[in-house]
């Protein structure tokens, strides 16, 4: 009778085991796709642009976009390994046009850098415009026509809130 309780328990142990090991993976599983999904909210420098060139020619095959390099231009491989991993990031997307790739952006520049300037805001100046406004005009070297039309701007939006 005692070997059949311990049978018993071992598969209940077990049981638990499994429970929590499935509870554990779905987790993980969580947990790595928000760090994906964190991931894909970035791009490199060098991604960065690329992604200029090709947000400027709107459809471009590989060959197209090394030639809006300056020189000394990058390798063609060194181009080919930027879009893939940009495709895995899911900036970029190609057509098949016969046996070569015709990519084309799948985020827009507007809100590419629109999500970036509202984390740089939400990071550094305290979830504050106020203080970004501050220290943009307090830092940098604005003529006097430049805070002008920024002041314009301020205040045609405010009429659009009214």
């Amino acid at each position: 009778m005692l070997p059949r309780i311990s049978i018993f328990l071992k598969n209940q142990i077990l049981k638990k085991m499994l429970k929590f090991s499935f509870y554990a993976c779905r987790i993980a599983f969580v947990f790595y796709i928000c760090r994906k999904l964190f991931v894909i909210m970035k791009l490199s420098k060098t991604e960065e642009e690329l992604m200029n060139h090709l947000w400027v020619l709107k459809k471009a095959f590989q060959k197209e976009l090394l030639e809006m390099y300056p020189d000394p231009k990058p390798a063609a491989t060194t181009i080919s390994t930027l879009l893939k991993r940009m495709q895995d990031k899911q900036f970029v997307a190609y057509d098949t046009v016969g046996n070569m790739r015709q990519y084309f952006p799948l985020i827009s520049k507007e809100s590419y850098f629109s999500k970036h300037i509202n984390g740089l805001i939400k990071n550094f100046f305290n979830d504050s415009p106020g203080q970004f406004a501050s220290f943009f005009t307090k830092k940098t070297d604005l003529t006097k026509d430049e805070l002008k039309e920024l002041k314009a701007l301020i205040e045609e939006k405010l009429d659009q809130k009214i």
